[in-house]
């Protein structure tokens, strides 16, 4: 095996993982399984990850060998920040803007990406299925207030996050907010966060990666 093996799903958390590798321009392929829409596919990586989420990233290993296997966005994300840190997708250690970083990569994960395992499928928590819409609404106000906090507790110091420079701190907030309640919902929650996302989205180096893997359509910031 050359490279890395990303197993995803199109509008999934793997793609922020599959641009964190377009930025760096390191070969990988993805296995696609969208265990969230069958099943099957939630079955099919039991073996491989037994939460039956994606993303799960193979990491090369020696020899042309697959290498050890990392599930979790976020460290798989802060992981490929460190093994290509001439990509520059990340604070350096150093860094007065490491601990901010990496607080608001733990909150995305923590505090609005979790809500997904909810909001994906309500009857995990919701025995009776006239609740799944109070779930949905509840979930989605969470997230808001959430987005809010995000948008009072970090300025953008230029297009992007920390500047000029494109993080996966970006990515990662561009991928979660495209999810709904949608962008429209993220822009009135988070003004402050819109244009950091809207120049993640017209990041030259993504467009056909955001063609492919994570399309627009129309209405999709509803």
């Amino acid at each position: 095996m050359t490279g890395y093996v990303i197993y995803g799903a199109i509008g999934s958390g793997s793609t922020a993982v599959e641009a964190a590798l377009t930025l760096i321009d390191a070969p990988y392929q993805v296995i696609e399984n969208a265990p969230f829409e069958s099943a099957a596919d939630a079955e099919a990586l039991a073996p491989v990850n037994p939460m039956r989420q994606v993303p799960v990233l193979v990491l090369p290993g020696a020899d042309g060998q697959a290498g050890e296997l990392m599930t979790e966005s976020a460290a798989i994300l802060l992981h490929l920040t460190e093994r290509h840190p001439k990509a520059r997708l990340a604070p350096a250690v150093d860094s007065p803007f490491r601990p901010q970083f990496l607080r608001w990569m733990s909150f995305i994960s923590a505090q609005i990406y979790a809500f997904y395992w909810i909001r994906d499928d309500p009857s995990r928590l919701a025995a009776d299925p006239a609740h799944a819409a109070v779930l949905q609404e509840r979930t989605a106000e969470r997230i808001g207030r959430n987005w809010a906090t995000m948008d009072a507790g970090i300025a953008p110091l230029g297009p992007f996050l920390f500047g000029e420079t494109i993080s996966v701190l970006d990515l990662y907030l561009a991928v979660v907010s495209r999810w709904r309640p949608g962008r429209r919902a993220f822009y009135a929650a988070a003004p402050g966060l819109a244009d950091v996302a809207r120049a993640v989205d017209c990041e030259p180096r993504l467009a056909a990666l955001w063609a492919e893997r994570f399309p627009f359509y129309d209405g999709w910031e509803d």
